[in-house]
């Protein structure tokens, strides 16, 4: 039994919807393409475009090529928290849940290019997953993308504290304590993130894992998003070419 609040009519809704946001990309301009790529193309993007500065763990690197070049980059690794992984779906799933840690995308005047972006990296990952991945409230993040691909919303994540640096309090508190003396940091709450779920895998598989979600579905968060600066352009990585 699990211990959801919502309606097995409102868990049918969401199951049945899950898949339809991918199919809402025909505005997306047939010069793009996305190719699974090696962790080290990521690292310009997510050290000097993405806000949080910092490589993640990753496990399925992704990008965004414009005839041939690359325009964006998603990954997708381990969760930091081990209990994270046992508390979406329970020990059963646990060894199943990867997050979604990092999307970039530089801009183009194209409707739904993320959500095409996005929608083909979750079809390209190898095996069933349960994917987790969270909008920043301290960016003043939504998570409209993930509303717009029909993730399902759990809330907010868990009130906690975390170690900083006062005289760099933009800096990442896991960056600061692997690289400062522990006990000169400060203490601060941490901001809460948007919790949002993904299932990928077998009709079965994903009613499965949808009916042993632990957390309490709610209805997707509003509001205004403020964009940070991502005007960094990143080292221009062109596809590779082989021929036979």
């Amino acid at each position: 039994m699990n211990n959801i609040n919502a309606t097995q009519e409102s868990r049918e809704i969401h199951l049945n919807t899950i898949q339809e946001g991918l199919g809402r990309c025909q505005g997306v301009a047939q010069e793009f393409s996305v190719k699974s790529i090696k962790s080290k193309q990521t690292y310009d993007w997510l050290l000097n475009k993405h806000y949080s500065k910092r490589i993640p763990s990753i496990s399925y690197a992704f990008g965004l090529y414009k005839i041939g070049e690359l325009s964006g980059v998603i990954t997708f690794g381990s969760p930091p928290s081990p209990s994270l992984c046992v508390g979406v779906c329970g020990e059963k799933y646990s060894d199943r849940v990867i997050e979604l840690n990092r999307m970039c995308v530089n801009e183009y005047p194209i409707k739904n290019l993320t959500s095409y972006f996005l929608g083909k990296c979750l079809k390209k990952l190898p095996k069933t997953f349960i994917v987790i991945s969270y909008a920043d409230t301290s960016q003043n993040h939504h998570g409209y993308i993930y509303q717009a691909t029909n993730w399902i919303y759990t809330g907010l994540s868990a009130k906690r504290t975390e170690k900083y640096d006062i005289n760099n309090p933009n800096k990442h508190s896991k960056t600061v304590v692997e690289s400062m003396n522990y006990n000169e940091l400060a203490v601060r709450n941490r901001p809460q993130k948007h919790r949002y779920v993904y299932f990928i895998g077998s009709k079965k598989e994903k009613k499965e894992m949808f009916n042993d979600l632990k957390y309490e579905i709610k209805p997707y968060p509003k509001g205004k998003n403020i964009r940070y600066d991502a005007s960094y352009k990143p080292i221009i990585q062109r596809e590779l070419f082989t021929t036979i």
